[in-house]
């Protein structure tokens, strides 16, 4: 039981550090780089659950958006999964990408990033 608590204390000081929530970097093709929030990022660039995904997985709707995803379309995702979800729910992307953060697993949706719409 120890060991267990040991390595959720190193997993939550790896993703906050002094009192402040890091994240890892997210990176567009265009070179925009920014930080996904704290409380969405899990791990780093190359293992973590945060990651751009392509406009083709993404259908903007009248409430919000719908979310088509399968195997390759993000390094988590392993079956199809579709996820809702209201545009109040999704935070600001900085280089007008859509990203997608998926933690405990690849079933929940813990944050989507989507550009500001302009409509």
């Amino acid at each position: 039981m120890r060991g267990i608590l040991t390595g959720v204390m190193i997993a939550f000081v790896s993703c906050v550090g002094a009192g402040t929530a890091t994240a890892h970097e997210a990176h567009s093709p265009t070179g925009v780089t920014w930080k996904y929030d704290g409380f969405c990022c899990n791990g780093d660039n190359h293992t973590g659950d945060c990651q751009m995904i392509s406009t083709k997985n993404v259908k903007v709707t009248k409430g919000g958006y719908e979310i088509s995803l399968g195997p390759g379309d993000h390094r988590l995702i392993t079956r199809p999964h579709h996820f809702s979800l209201k545009q109040s729910q999704a935070r600001r992307s900085y280089d007008e990408e859509y990203h997608l953060c998926l933690y405990p697993t690849e079933d929940t949706l813990r944050c989507f990033y989507a550009p500001d719409m302009s409509y």
